[in-house]
């Protein structure tokens, strides 16, 4: 494997974001470099290559600051996704996604008689196990807070009784466009769930790349304004993390909330997005 490889640089961008976030403010380019094998200018070029701004820049993103500014300034970004064309199948924010939903009377039936493909693989965000039917992803979990076997039953118990098959390769394809820099081929995703949860993660497919919405918000535009709980219970059980955008969703306060794979993975997302489209 080369130093030039997409394997590569997920795995080394992972472990920097990981380390920027748990250290905070006070590490150094060279601290950081040195972690990551590297000589400080090699790593910077290789970092801002595929975040879009330095190392230090990028620390400045995972405040809770920038979240809120983020809040303030984008409050409305679902009904401004929707009127620019953001909304359903097709070109969604800044990556090739198209998506389709099971039936409600498959999900009912959980998963019987569908057969799920699985694999590890690096991401931008740590290891991540992507998981697929012939439609789409269908799954995305990463094992950095929970273990590589809780976030592979985790995903599992969504659909028991589907048949698992491991295999890595014909899921590559969709995983390199899924977590590339810059989106060059569609990604399919197979949206399984039950109905309102499949219109709330709809809404989340809405809000652009760099940008945030709040629970309430995504509530009113499902049509639900009262229901907030289980617009936030629907985020929390969102099984596709990062394609669909639930790590976009903060309380009304600019507060992070919860997210199921850990907050320092919500923060590392949100500050990755912000940093590659300047927000």
């Amino acid at each position: 494997m080369t130093d030039q490889s997409p394997a590569y640089h997920y795995a080394v961008i992972g472990r920097a974001l990981r380390i920027i976030d748990e250290a905070g403010p006070q590490l150094t380019l060279e601290g950081l470099a040195a972690q990551m094998a590297m000589s400080p200018a090699h790593f910077q070029r290789v970092f801002s290559q595929w975040v879009g701004v330095s190392p230090k820049r990028y620390q400045q993103y995972l405040t809770l600051d920038h979240a809120r500014r983020l809040l303030a300034e984008r409050l409305t970004t679902l009904a401004t996704a929707q009127e620019v064309g953001l909304s359903g199948s097709g070109r969604l924010h800044d990556l090739f996604l198209t998506w389709e939903a099971m039936s409600p009377g498959d999900y009912a039936r959980g998963g019987e008689g569908l057969t799920i493909l699985w694999g590890w693989f690096d991401s931008p965000f740590g290891p991540a196990l992507v998981m697929g039917t012939e439609r789409g992803i269908c799954g995305i979990g990463f094992a950095d807070e929970v273990g590589a076997e809780a976030a592979f039953q985790d995903l599992v118990s969504r659909w028991p009784k589907a048949t698992y098959v491991e295999d890595p390769g014909a899921l590559r394809p969709w995983v390199l466009s899924a977590f590339a820099p810059s989106a060059t081929a569609e990604t399919p995703l197979y949206l399984i769930g039950a109905p309102f949860q499949i219109k709330v993660w709809e809404a989340l497919l809405a809000i652009p790349t760099g940008h945030v919405t709040t629970y309430s918000e995504i509530a009113l535009r499902v049509g639900h304004p009262t229901a907030q709980r289980a617009v936030g219970s629907a985020v929390g059980r969102n099984p596709i993390s990062f394609l669909i955008p639930c790590h976009r969703a903060l309380r009304r306060d600019g507060g992070l909330g919860g997210y199921h794979w850990g907050l320092p993975r919500k923060r590392a997302m949100l500050a990755w997005e912000a940093a590659r489209t300047g927000m």
